[in-house]
């Protein structure tokens, strides 16, 4: 099944996502509970959307919502984190953006005849 360059899009933020919470609470003590809340949902995501499930984009979508308001947490209350929170909002911009693509090319993609 050949994805649509969105779908490319949308995996590689999932996938840059997981990495960027794998290095992120990397030294933290406890590495276990971030694997499963930070790192396992962009994983599950990334596995869905490359099989092609139709519903895929919205939980990401969803999920990016929880991802952005992480990130702006802690970039405004903990600056010393760098640029890890930042990276953060950067990405889950593009979940969110990537994933809403195909819906908003459909609205908005046709042109209406003028009467």
């Amino acid at each position: 099944m050949k994805l649509p360059p969105s779908r490319h899009v949308l995996a590689a933020s999932l996938a840059l996502l997981a990495v960027l919470y794998l290095l992120w609470h990397r030294d933290d003590p406890h590495f276990g509970a971030a694997l499963l809340v930070f790192v396992l949902p962009p994983l599950v995501l990334l596995a869905a959307v490359l099989r092609g499930l139709a519903s895929a984009p919205l939980w990401s979508g969803i999920a990016a919502l929880f991802w952005f308001s992480h990130g702006v947490m802690y970039a405004w209350s903990h600056p010393e984190l760098g640029v890890y929170p930042w990276a953060g909002i950067a990405l889950s911009l593009a979940v969110v953006f990537s994933a809403s693509l195909p819906g908003m090319r459909a609205r908005f993609g046709h042109r209406r005849p003028r009467g």
